[in-house]
């Protein structure tokens, strides 16, 4: 039973121009359809979609959730309930362009799962494959119990571990072409900076050439400045930030997308 690691979702009060950011800087591309956009947008780079939602009240920004496409849900439904019984699967509102149901793993964190052919499957989510330069490489969250969580997405989604160096008691699982690292979240992570809860830590991008991309980046802010990274390293909490997001071994390069969101940036090798 394999997965796909292909959805992800950041809420932002600026969804707007959160979206442009992704689009302008690393080519991300969208549906097109405006009635489906003035209630979120939804971005892609041919296998991974990332849709930007505004932001309610009562709700926290930043990058939000990810989603899995596998082929057959029942399967998985059938799975969790005979070995993960404390595994909720619920149904989603048909409005959503990739969850048909929303689950989570054993450390809480939630995510939504997706089958080819359903029916509330719509913008970028619907447009089939294709190839770009620029690409989503991987994401990272942080929890309570990574040996626990790691074991369960390798068992109920047949991810496959990565042997890479990463934080001590960290695991990297991947699909083929997608990688999920899952980080331990311990307090002390944190020393000089300030305390963050276990959650979704940051995404990786894939890009050609450094040069090209920083040239971009560089021809974006100057166009619009709305469009400019918002800085991270700008006192010593920020650069104690940086530093932790800079252990990630799938990037070398880290800035933030105007809401905040941290990205680790990869050149192709």
């Amino acid at each position: 039973m394999s997965g796909k690691l292909n959805h992800l979702a950041i809420t932002t009060d600026h969804y707007a121009t959160v979206g442009m950011f992704y689009r302008a800087v690393f080519g991300m591309k969208v549906s097109g359809d405006t009635s489906r956009e003035m209630s979120a947008i939804s971005v892609g780079d041919g296998y991974v979609g990332m849709t930007i939602i505004p932001r309610r009240g009562g709700r926290k920004a930043g990058l939000d959730h990810f989603g899995i496409e596998v082929d057959d849900l029942e399967k998985v439904r059938e799975k969790c309930a005979k070995k993960y019984p404390d595994i909720e699967i619920v149904k989603r509102p048909g409005n959503r362009p990739f969850a048909s149901y929303s689950a989570h793993d054993p450390a809480g964190n939630y995510f939504d799962l997706s089958q080819q052919g359903h029916e509330n499957r719509a913008e970028v989510y619907a447009k089939g494959e294709w190839k770009q330069d620029n690409t989503i490489s991987h994401f990272a969250i942080r929890v309570r119990e990574p040996e626990r969580v790691a074991t369960f997405y390798t068992d109920v989604f047949g991810l496959e571990p990565r042997n890479l160096s990463s934080e001590e008691g960290g695991y990297f699982l991947a699909d083929g072409r997608m990688t999920m690292s899952i980080i331990p979240w311990k307090i002390s992570s944190f020393n000089g900076a300030g305390i963050e809860q276990p959650a979704m830590d940051h995404i990786g991008f894939r890009v050609p050439s450094f040069d090209a991309f920083k040239k971009n980046l560089a021809e974006v802010e100057r166009q619009n400045l709305q469009l400019r990274p918002k800085p991270i390293e700008f006192d010593s909490e920020g650069a104690a930030r940086l530093k932790l997001l800079a252990k990630c071994p799938l990037g070398t390069f880290q800035l933030a997308d105007p809401d905040g969101t941290l990205i680790d940036v990869a050149e192709d090798q």
